[in-house]
């Protein structure tokens, strides 16, 4: 009887493993291109790229724009209102989002139900519905071209109270039983027990809630008035009306790139965090 040749089993799970890396990178190139374009050209001559756009990858490179930006006064009060006012905003709702969270998933309340349904009520009311009224109320406050007026619209996040209540929902209720046996209050409960056991809700929703600051640029574009008071993204507009009359394409890049580095810094810091609270959030 003759013997038939065993296959093994290896090699095609590892053709597939490389076609998959092989289209993930072909994917990632093209993503990274646009970024790569927009970071050469943010290193030319704009006289040079006035006369051709052929030599984008090809020397010489200068720093001019860069300077440029630098040698706005404000660029720097800028940078720390947008820290400020991200920061703010990122603190505010991960502390209001998570008592929140508490109070719905753990605490039961008249009415508890239908206040938790008219919070999911407002992710369907999109930002551009109220920023008459808001305006109008903020004016009437007071509070336009304040620190206070750029940070409290974003406090108001129903995706945050969501979250965090699923989040709570799925902590086993026995461990709050078992506090309560050690004559632990409420709230005791909440800061020493459960609040460490959202760590990636937090990090999720705290993560997404500092770029979505940063990167506003609507509501800064109405309340802050004051050139003092601008943020980075509303500063850095304010520099150059329109595409054709601006210093030039490597200056508009420059610009580009500089309102998005500290964002690549924050990722490069906290990517560990960021997809550990991304896929933690999935799970769920």
């Amino acid at each position: 009887m003759s013997r038939r040749p065993i296959r093994r089993g290896g090699a095609g799970p590892a053709a597939t493993d490389r076609l998959i890396l092989g289209a993930t990178l072909v994917l990632a190139l093209l993503m990274l291109a646009p970024l790569l374009w927009v970071a050469a050209l943010s290193f030319k001559d704009n006289g040079e790229l006035m006369v051709s756009m052929d030599r984008v990858f090809h020397a010489p490179y200068t720093l001019r724009n860069y300077a440029s930006i630098l040698a706005t006064s404000s660029v720097f009060r800028w940078i720390a209102n947008s820290l400020i006012v991200a920061g703010g905003t990122t603190l505010g709702t991960l502390i209001l989002s998570s008592l929140a969270g508490y109070g719905f998933a753990r605490l039961d309340f008249p009415g508890r139900d239908a206040l938790f349904v008219i919070v999911l009520a407002g992710l369907a009311v999109p930002e551009q519905a109220v920023l008459i009224a808001r305006h109008q109320i903020f004016g009437w406050l007071n509070f336009h071209n304040t620190y206070h007026g750029l940070i409290l619209p974003g406090l108001s996040a129903p995706f945050g109270v969501f979250l965090m209540t699923q989040y709570f929902r799925a902590i086993p209720k026995e461990l709050d039983e078992a506090a309560l046996l050690d004559n632990a209050g409420r709230f005791k409960i909440f800061w020493k027990v459960l609040l460490p056991l959202t760590l990636p809700a937090q990090a999720t929703l705290g993560i997404f809630t500092f770029l979505n600051s940063w990167n506003d640029y609507s509501w800064p574009l109405i309340s802050a008035t004051s050139k003092e008071m601008f943020t980075l993204t509303m500063g850095i507009a304010s520099t150059q009306t329109n595409f054709a009359q601006s210093d030039g394409v490597g200056y508009l890049m420059a610009q580009a790139v500089f309102a998005g580095a500290p964002i690549l810094v924050v990722y490069l810091f906290f990517q560990k965090y960021i997809v550990t609270a991304v896929s933690g959030a999935a799970v769920r």
